[in-house]
């Protein structure tokens, strides 16, 4: 099976997702300066959810620019990560009309930690139709990202009953080490 239509599909959902976390977006009803800086919950959880749809997609791309096979449980698998990644506009909508409170922060990185071990799942996925000679695995490596990533994660739900402001701080930090994107996918894919 090619992967065309898996891109097209997800792509699709993708920007959808973006379209949907835009529209907490609300104009102030006042016009002066403080009026719109009291929107900074709003705005940096936008610009966060926006930066982490982003990079999966990013991601994605790269994925499936790898990827020369694809079977039906890999559609399933992709399917599993848009679930996620769909629920990140609720989770960000949530968290920013509470100003980063402790549960609402939790669910963001739970949301966000379901999708990384999501993207993980069909990345092995497609690493099993390809062979473990393929590019895809190659790109993959040890995959030290990643479990950096999941470690961020993991250390963010531990601490956000108490301290949810660093927890926003490793959900931030995790975007970091993603934003740029992955060189090991590029150079096996022929971009870099």
């Amino acid at each position: 099976m090619k992967t065309s239509r898996l891109e097209a599909f997800t792509d699709g959902v993708m920007a959808v997702a973006l379209t949907i976390m835009v529209m907490d977006l609300k104009a102030p009803e006042d016009t002066s300066w403080p009026a719109l800086l009291a929107l900074w919950p709003v705005a940096l959880s936008y610009l966060l959810s926006f930066v982490y749809v982003g990079i999966y997609w990013n991601n994605h791309h790269h994925l499936m620019l790898v990827s020369e096979r694809i079977r039906g449980i890999t559609l399933w698998c992709n399917l599993l990560l848009l679930f996620w990644i769909t629920l990140i506009p609720f989770a960000t909508s949530w968290m920013s009309k509470h100003e980063f409170a402790s549960v609402p922060v939790a669910l963001y990185g739970i949301v966000l930690l379901m999708a990384a071990l999501s993207f993980f799942l069909l990345q092995y996925e497609i690493i099993r139709v390809n062979g473990s000679n393929s590019a895809l695995s190659k790109a993959v490596g040890r995959d030290i990202k990643g479990r950096w990533s999941v470690g961020l994660y993991v250390v963010a739900l531990i601490v956000s009953a108490w301290a949810p402001w660093f927890s926003c701080l490793c959900y931030a930090v995790v975007a970091c080490i993603w934003f740029i994107p992955d060189r090991r996918f590029e150079k096996v894919g022929g971009m870099g």
